[in-house]
């Protein structure tokens, strides 16, 4: 009997786990710039980063009311969601010399980040 029970109850555990799985839901672009990017990009811009309020589709670093590193200044461009996440993937490598040092990691978050920042005007 106790063998019947572990049985029935390992062959349930796939099936919980993967329900519980949290790769499978969608990933909030909110949450996670809540979470990493809003202690720095704070809506207004500020002597740490710019506001980010339009940034997607604008010109890069376009903003008056922020000192862009030269690195990013010389990048020219728009912010598409190409360049967004070549950036936030990497800034370093995006624009050497930038002031951002680090931006979301999987491809999911920053994929979740760009699609908010199209909400930001």
């Amino acid at each position: 009997m106790v063998r019947f029970a572990s049985a029935a109850l390992l062959m349930s555990l796939p099936a919980l786990s993967l329900a519980a799985t949290p790769a499978l839901a969608a990933v909030d672009g909110a949450q996670v710039f809540a979470t990493q990017c809003k202690m720095c990009h704070q809506g207004a811009s500020n002597a740490l980063a710019p506001s980010l309020a339009g940034v997607a589709d604008a010109k890069i670093a376009a903003r008056d009311d922020f000192a862009y590193s030269p690195a990013l200044k010389a990048k020219g461009g728009t912010w598409t969601d190409a360049t967004l996440d070549a950036f936030l993937k990497s800034p370093a490598a995006f624009a050497p010399g930038t002031k951002m040092f680090l931006g979301p990691q999987s491809d999911e978050n920053r994929a979740a980040v760009i699609g908010y920042l199209h909400t930001l005007k």
